[in-house]
């Protein structure tokens, strides 16, 4: 056996050591922030006067999905009255057509910059996947969306 051949092995797992390091966190998988945290408010808030400027009024919302990978989050949010009440849909600025909606369930694409979570997609009761396609999401870490 060679010299090189000898000390394969420890320069391989080096080799490894050094990779596994060098990952970025977006690379090592999406997270949920834990309820009752600054970063799933500031995350919600964010959200919430998209939401509220369309609904006419406050909102709380029903989280349904929340992941954050480094300074993207993706968020599925079904909003409602403060205290739990529905709010009808037709009642909203869809009127009409909001029986073309899937409700008013809310994904929301964010971006942390400038110190502070900023919205650079939704979409507002889709009734597919709209981000399939969008040059965008290619962009996104891995883990956040469904």
């Amino acid at each position: 056996m060679t010299a090189f051949a000898a000390g394969l092995p420890r320069l391989l797992a080096a080799a490894i050591t050094l990779l596994a390091l060098a990952l970025p966190a977006a690379a090592q998988g999406a997270r949920e922030p834990a309820r009752g945290t600054p970063e799933r408010a500031a995350l919600m808030d964010a959200i919430r006067p998209l939401v509220e400027v369309r609904t006419g009024a406050p909102v709380e919302f029903m989280v349904v999905r929340l992941r954050v990978s480094g300074d993207w989050a993706f968020a599925i949010v079904d909003p409602q009255r403060p205290g739990g009440a529905p709010i009808d849909p037709a009642a909203t600025i869809y009127g009409e057509d909001a029986e073309y909606m899937d409700g008013l369930r809310t994904y929301a694409l964010l971006v942390r910059a400038n110190g502070r979570w900023n919205i650079v997609d939704y979409a507002v009761g889709p009734t597919d996947a709209f981000w399939d396609g969008n040059p965008l999401y290619r962009q996104i870490p891995r883990g956040l969306l469904p």
